[in-house]
């Protein structure tokens, strides 16, 4: 199946008042490549959150986005007021006269009047997190999946035009030897005393240089084995690469050799469909 690097995902969840959305994206990249930006309050789970990303998206360049909203009013402080009504008198007694009001601010401000409650992140906190990871996750590899149709779509498309054009080589392939043949026996016609075993030993060598069969063969077999490859083969991406490259050598022999102007022709409708699969393996995962 071809799946694409390119993807977007997003989930949310809401958790004892705090509500949690993440956003996924990514774009092409030879590896695993990810930037992540994780809430203070679950920094502690950072290493998990990327593990699940790595084992899942496998491969691309990677962004995570995770947003934390409090969306009831908390009270998350405690006043101290028994150590603050100590040193209030403690106060009165160093100054004999004052307000009270002075003395309050003046206490407020003394070491652990005013406190923060520990609020620690809990398992269930942590379930419900790594939950809408995974549910961002999973919605990032449908997007990946629709994408990657298209994708198959259009490397089909591109290979299938190429095998054509291989198909379309083969009447010109006589026609053009026997051009050469007949433009080297009109030559030969032009010399006197030329050894006619020699010519026809160099023609025939000449006739084996242009000689495509294997290059065709191997063309052939190599588009038969992208298209295996894509049908049957998941995370393909890499593998798909090397045989397009194997695919250019062919193609780039077979210009070399043509010696013919449809034949080139044919050659250059060939690299053009080539650049495309190119192109697109590329965004393959």
């Amino acid at each position: 199946m071809i799946l694409s690097m390119t993807g977007f995902g997003r989930a949310e969840g809401v958790f004892e008042g705090k509500k949690i959305s993440i956003d996924i994206k990514s774009l092409n990249s030879k590896s695993f490549d990810l930037n992540i930006k994780v809430p203070l309050r679950y920094k502690e789970k950072e290493f998990e959150i990327r593990k699940i990303l790595n084992d899942r998206i496998i491969r691309g360049k990677v962004d995570c986005y995770i947003n934390l909203e409090n969306l009831e009013e908390s009270n998350d402080v405690k006043i101290n007021r028994n150590l603050i009504d100590s040193y209030m008198n403690e106060l009165r007694n160093i100054a004999s006269d004052g307000p009270d009001f002075e003395y309050l601010k003046m206490a407020v401000r003394l070491p652990d009047a005013i406190t923060s409650r520990p609020d620690e992140l809990t398992e269930g906190e942590w379930e419900a997190l790594a939950k809408i990871v995974h549910a961002a996750v999973d919605r990032f590899g449908e997007f990946r999946k629709t994408e990657g149709k298209i994708l198959h779509e259009e490397l089909e498309r591109n290979v299938q035009n190429i095998d054509k054009y291989l198909s379309a080589v083969i009447p010109f392939e006589e026609e053009r030897i026997a051009a050469v043949k007949e433009r080297y026996q009109k030559t030969l016609k032009e010399f006197e005393n030329v050894d006619e075993t020699r010519f026809y030993q160099e023609m025939a060598y000449f006739t084996e240089k242009l000689d495509v069969s294997e290059e065709k063969v191997r063309l052939s077999q190599h588009l038969k084995y992208y298209k295996e490859v894509m049908d049957n083969e998941d995370f393909n991406g890499k593998k798909l690469g090397f045989i397009s490259q194997e695919i250019g050598r062919e193609i780039n022999t077979l210009g070399s050799k043509a010696n013919h102007a449809e034949i080139q022709k044919l050659v250059v409708m060939m690299k053009d469909d080539l650049e495309k699969i190119k192109e697109q393996t590329l965004n393959v995962l």
